[in-house]
């Protein structure tokens, strides 16, 4: 009996020890032996705001976009310093005259629910924004597409009414989208988006996580871990501590008030990255006694930049000297708005408002929005202007933005944000902004901001592939808009970010997107 006993335990050992390799052996690599820990293969990232939208077409923020960049591609992606790279093609060229771009896509890419990635695909895709002119996107080049011609299987034309100087970039915005899940409609792509990306999704829990599992049939072979959870922290001490504890692997932002005990800490990485997000307050120009240049000029002068850099940004980053930061292409430097409250004061009297006036700042609940909120008000109060700060919710505080379908039906007035763009996109970093023709709902004109002569200039600028010419021009359109004031220009950010030494594939680019395409644990 015990012979018998022996044996049969023997063959079960044998029989698990192949199974267990059979089940461990992957085409990509990827999966870990955990033995029974879990924890070993799921990697938590915690940011410090919810996700607003699981539509690549119509999405307007940084957190959103980088969830969806883990399960969605673009015709063309960027890298770590934020250039434009191929992605789902493999190849493109533009015409001489800027209006045509034919593209060689990848052969063999399949979508999370099986689909073969193809011209077809691409153009649904494309098509779906074109005719939709509710989504972001339709008004930030694809309107200008005229026509799509598929010349086979794989390669591809699509040409523009007009030369768009900034199109390459919208080619890396479009994420493509699996063309069964564009059928569905735009419901089911909030809540359940499909595309070719190195990870598929799981589940969103409002308010809580996002989850993402690895897509073992990805284009390409790389190990990668498991599972990723996205957590929204708002709470910076909240965030520190799941870094601290490895209850979160990779935490962005990270509060520069704990940057020098995290140094210290072996089992911690900090990362510093020059950026492209510029950090102002957006001033409804439409409104009184905002639709007075030297009421915002006054404000202006009010805020001291290298206070806001110092005190919110623990003195990480540089002040805001122009309408685009530095690490932008065309970037022009501008007279920076020096701290004068003698000036502030008098231009405020000049505009009729020698006892200055009440206002409003509106913003997220994040600490660091709510500290940067705080430090607006104490400085405009010197100059006479009492501000009362009002914090929403992400979801609440973008309908409310964005929702207005006229400036006469917009409340805001004051709004304390953060705009980013790829360094190589000047037309992103402007046109979105300043242009007449992108008041919400259209785009992120939430300024309100008209001037006749920008708008000819804008207009020319993304005609001309001239880059000369487009130097010449984005100097005049910063020059003046800077002078105009929409905005009171804050700092250009340091982006801060943490994560586990046992992390790798994780980075944080330029525009402060989380890149985990290649995203693992040692």
């Amino acid at each position: 009996m015990r012979k018998v006993h022996f044996w049969k335990t023997l063959l079960l050992v044998v029989v698990s020890a192949v199974l267990f390799v059979g089940c461990s052996s992957n085409e990509s690599g990827g999966k870990k032996e955990n033995n029974g820990n879990k924890a070993e293969n799921e990697m938590v990232i915690a940011v410090n705001e919810n996700f607003i939208s699981m539509d690549p077409h119509n999405t307007g923020d940084t957190n959103s976009n980088s969830v969806q960049s883990a399960m969605l591609e673009g015709l063309l992606g960027s890298d770590e310093e934020g250039k434009i790279v191929n992605q789902l093609a493999e190849d493109y060229s533009v015409s001489d005259d800027a209006l045509s771009y034919t593209f060689k896509l990848r052969q063999d890419v399949k979508f999370h629910d099986g689909e073969l990635f193809n011209a077809n695909a691409v153009k649904a895709n494309f098509e779906r924004i074109m005719n939709d002119d509710s989504l972001r996107l339709n008004s930030r080049g694809f309107n200008l597409i005229s026509n799509i011609e598929i010349i086979n299987d794989y390669e591809m034309k699509i040409t523009l009414k007009e030369p768009y100087s900034g199109m390459l970039t919208r080619f890396v915005s479009a994420k493509i989208l699996s063309p069964k899940l564009i059928e569905a409609g735009s419901d089911e792509i909030g809540k359940n988006p499909v595309g070719t990306g190195p990870f598929e999704f799981v589940e969103w829990v409002q308010g809580d996580h996002l989850t993402v599992e690895r897509f073992d049939d990805y284009w390409s072979k790389k190990d990668r871990v498991e599972k990723i959870t996205y957590k929204p922290v708002p709470e910076n001490g909240s965030r520190v501590a799941m870094l601290k504890t490895g209850e979160a692997h990779v935490i962005y932002p990270l509060p520069n008030q704990n940057i020098k005990e995290l140094e210290g800490n072996n089992d911690v990485e900090v990362q510093k990255i020059p950026s492209t997000i510029a950090r102002y307050v957006s001033i409804n120009t439409m409104k009184e006694p905002f639709n007075d240049p030297r009421v915002r000029q006054a404000m202006n002068y009010a805020v001291s930049k290298d206070a806001f850099i110092s005190v919110v940004n623990a003195g990480y980053g540089l002040p805001l000297d122009s309408i685009i930061p530095s690490k932008t292409l065309h970037y022009s430097k501008q007279d920076v708005y020096e701290q004068n409250i003698e000036k502030a004061k008098e231009l405020l009297k000049e505009a009729g408002f020698e006892n200055g006036f009440q206002a409003e700042i509106w913003g997220n609940t994040n600490s660091d929005t709510m500290k940067g909120m705080q430090f607006v008000q104490q400085q405009l109060k010197d100059i006479g202007i009492e501000v009362e700060i009002k914090s929403m919710e992400e979801g609440t505080l973008s309908d409310e933005i964005y929702g207005p379908q006229t400036p006469e039906e917009a409340k805001v007035q004051m709004w304390y944000v953060s705009w980013s763009a790829y360094p190589s996109d000047t037309t992103n970093a402007t046109k979105p902004l300043f242009y007449s023709g992108s008041f919400p709902p259209n785009g992120a004109n939430t300024a309100y901001y008209k001037n006749d002569q920008v708008d000819g200039w804008i207009e020319e600028v993304n005609k001309t592939v001239d880059a000369s010419k487009q130097a010449s021009i984005y100097s005049d359109i910063q020059s003046t808009i800077y002078k105009d004031a929409p905005w009171i220009f804050l700092g250009v950010d340091e982006i801060l970010a943490g994560q586990r030494s046992n992390v790798e594939g994780v980075f944080i680019s330029p525009d402060g997107g989380i890149k985990v395409t290649d995203a693992n644990l040692k």
